[in-house]
């Protein structure tokens, strides 16, 4: 056979091709564990980059507890809003102080927390689920804010002064520094979370989990669960609950709008996507 013929020669079988991956011809276990290997490489850079993140979170945190420490005869009065609290011996002082620092520079460094999070949990999202977090995330902390603003400001000034009259009908009431601070977190902070109701259902609206219609025929039993919730998060008196309940219905219902505009937008935007290709 001559060199034109040697040139000429067509590939008969898969074992006259010449392999270009460079596994091929390897034995299987030698594959594996290279695949193996290369799965440990990538958990150990996850789990180095998990560490950096909760170390700048630690930092963060560390750092506001200082600055909540060293400035707490200036919040204080804030705090307290002028009630008479007492403690029972030098350690409930210390432990007092540091329960309520430790909450304060937790809610401060917060919003750092959560950048610091999402900055590691970014790679592994889609881009939709990036896109709606890259844009409601301001309005998320926004409306815990406004929950917590609600409970200081108007759930737990009304509900205290409610249960201290009350008990005073028949006790001589004193309250400790720790029960007071216990009954001001319970009275604010799970309202910032409740009040979070819009933007969950939009996140459900946007990955097709939740509807508008859904969300109306299930309306009596979406009150029932926030009764129920208002009765765990708040004191047993029914004024708090009300108090409570009447917002959380009216963020439900402003759910319903916004679910119902998305939708509306959502249709448009095919409606259009569907001319353009026509």
């Amino acid at each position: 056979m001559g060199p034109v013929n040697q040139q000429n020669k067509k590939i008969l079988s898969p074992l006259d091709k010449k392999p270009e991956d460079s596994n091929f011809d390897r034995p299987y276990y030698e594959i594996e564990k290279q695949e193996e290997e290369s799965n440990g490489e990538a958990l150990v850079e996850h789990l180095s980059d998990l560490r950096k993140q909760l170390i700048k979170s630690l930092i963060v945190f560390v750092l506001f507890l200082i600055l909540v420490f060293t400035t707490m005869n200036r919040w204080f009065p804030y705090l307290t809003k002028g009630n008479e609290l007492v403690v029972f011996g030098p350690f409930q002082i210390v432990k007092f102080y540091t329960s309520i620092c430790v909450t304060l520079a937790l809610g401060l460094s917060l919003p750092f927390l959560v950048h610091f999070m999402w900055q590691f949990v970014k790679p592994g999202l889609k881009s939709t689920e990036i896109r709606f977090l890259g844009l409601y995330s301001p309005a998320m902390f926004l409306l815990f804010i406004m929950g917590v603003a609600f409970g200081y400001f108007i759930v737990n000034p009304l509900s205290y002064h409610f249960l201290m009259e009350f008990g005073a009908v028949n006790f001589d009431v004193i309250v400790s520094a720790q029960e007071y601070v216990h009954f001001l977190i319970m009275t604010t902070v799970p309202l910032g979370f409740l009040f979070e109701l819009p933007v969950v259902a939009m996140f459900l609206t946007s990955i097709g989990v939740l509807t508008s219609e859904t969300m109306k025929k299930v309306r009596k039993w979406s009150y029932l669960v926030i009764a129920v919730l208002s009765a765990l998060i708040t004191p047993p008196d029914f004024i708090s609950q009300l108090m409570v309940l009447i917002p959380m219905a009216i963020l439900y219902e402003v759910s319903i709008y916004i679910v119902k505009r998305m939708e509306a937008r959502q249709v448009a935007a095919q409606q259009a996507e569907m001319v353009s290709t026509e």
